[in-house]
């Protein structure tokens, strides 16, 4: 039997939201928390300051909407723009196989002088990116309808 639609229904959206200054990170942050990405998916276009990862985003917003309806969690491709950025740099990250899947775990700022700062981006397995920016200009947008998370589980992060 199919279900009706509901109120909030109307509200399901996709992401489109920017950063501009420290107060917003830990809400990108939140919501790309455990995103997996091709290490292929990730890019720096110098020329234009800007470096973009395509992601994988665990859809957080709609957990407890999927578990109240019984149906399964979602994940949805996302572009995570950064933008004015003078350096890019990474660490723990084996750029040799093209097949390596990333998992990223958090977006936190570094406060420098007059503006300029660096977004780290912690990866799972010791990896970071950081990135040396003029001032803090993030966007992430969803660019695909959501999609069945293939593993059918939320990510965990057990104590210990």
């Amino acid at each position: 039997m199919a279900e009706d639609a509901k109120f909030e229904d109307g509200l399901e959206r996709p992401i489109y939201i920017a950063a501009m200054d420290e107060g917003s990170l830990p809400i990108v942050s939140a919501l790309v928390q455990d995103a997996v990405f091709p290490i292929t998916e990730m890019k720096y276009d110098k020329a234009q300051r800007e470096f973009a990862l395509l992601l994988n985003r665990f859809r957080w917003e709609d957990k407890a909407r999927a578990e109240a309806r019984g149906r399964p969690y979602e994940r949805v491709q996302s572009v995570l723009r950064v933008g004015d950025v003078m350096k890019v740099a990474s660490m723990g990250i084996d750029r040799s196989d093209p097949d390596t899947i990333l998992s990223l775990l958090s977006v936190t700022w570094e406060e420098g002088e007059d503006g300029t700062g660096a977004l780290i981006l912690t990866l799972a397995g010791d990896g970071a990116i950081r990135l040396s920016v003029e001032c803090l200009d993030l966007v992430l947008k969803d660019v695909t309808r959501p999609y069945i998370a293939p593993s059918r589980h939320a990510p965990e992060h057990p104590e210990g």
